[in-house]
């Protein structure tokens, strides 16, 4: 992996805070807030699908049990707020320095037919190879894309070009950066925070292979990645995968000038554009 001197690992949100306008009371279309009912309360009623519907009856109910209505309200927020915890719970915080790995000989690359047998693909259409190869890894814990001839000469290319990059993931309170570093058809991921510790002995995160036997015969080419599930998740492995095919296969004018700041002008290289360029992306 080569260096990255001047970025932090790790990125996090500006803290937002949330105060409730109480007022003592308010009338508006047959509802009316309290000193116990704030304004944002029935705003976020009111954006209920069925508010519309049963407006003049959520209405009586306040006005003639409101000790009723505001447990319904609270119940309502609970369960809204157990499904918000419960969604945040499941997205992971920042990673912690690993162990270095062990130094070893680069080993070859891996063939197709080490994965599946050639002989099953070669009276296929390309459609018909895509839907054996996503069936094949649907049940094992790995990433797979087929990804036409042309665009990987593409990106081929850029490999070279820009050998290693910075891709962020959200995280909990912020954004985690990952590098990633291309080495002929492999592409090798580590989080930012194990380079700084280990450098070139930085534990990878995720690997993936482009397999190109079928690239010039069929036109598409094979990729498969397998991650490290103590530090990404399939959603997160994907979202990797996605960033490289966007900002290699056919990067628009501001990714290209990251790619070439981050590569031969890093006094110019500025990691919240990552951040802001990754907002932009619909992944």
């Amino acid at each position: 992996m080569a260096s990255c001197s001047r970025i932090v690992g790790l990125v996090r949100r500006s803290s937002r805070l949330c105060n409730l306008t109480r007022t003592s009371i308010t009338q508006f279309k047959g509802f009316r807030t309290t000193a116990i009912m704030s304004e944002e309360q029935i705003e976020e009623l009111k954006k209920n699908p069925y508010y519309s519907k049963y407006a003049d009856k959520i209405a009586k109910l306040q006005n003639t049990s409101p000790e009723e209505f505001l447990s319904r309200l609270s119940a309502h927020e609970d369960r809204k707020k157990a499904q918000e915890s419960e969604a945040n719970q499941k997205q992971r915080d920042f990673s912690f320095p690993g162990q270095a790995k062990k130094a070893t000989d680069s080993a070859s690359s891996k063939s197709l037919d080490k994965v599946v047998k050639l002989d099953l693909l070669k009276d296929k259409t390309p459609e018909e190879i895509t839907e054996i190869w996503t069936k094949h890894f649907s049940q094992q814990e790995k990433i797979c894309a087929v990804i036409p001839a042309e665009t990987y000469k593409k990106m081929q290319q850029r490999f070279q070009e820009f050998n290693t990059f910075l891709f962020p993931i959200p995280r909990k309170n912020g954004y985690e950066f990952v590098m990633v570093q291309f080495q002929g058809n492999e592409a090798h991921f580590t989080t930012l925070i194990n380079f700084q510790a280990h450098k070139e002995n930085a534990p990878e995160c995720l690997n993936m292979i482009h397999y190109t036997e079928l690239m010039e015969e069929k036109g598409v080419v094979l990729m498969v990645g397998e991650y490290d599930k103590d530090t990404l998740d399939p959603r997160e492995a994907k979202c990797l995968a996605d960033q490289v095919e966007i900002y290699y296969s056919n990067p628009n004018e501001s990714r290209r000038e990251l790619m070439n700041n981050f590569s031969k002008n890093s006094a110019f290289f500025n990691h919240n554009d990552l951040i802001k360029e990754f907002n932009n992306i619909a992944i």
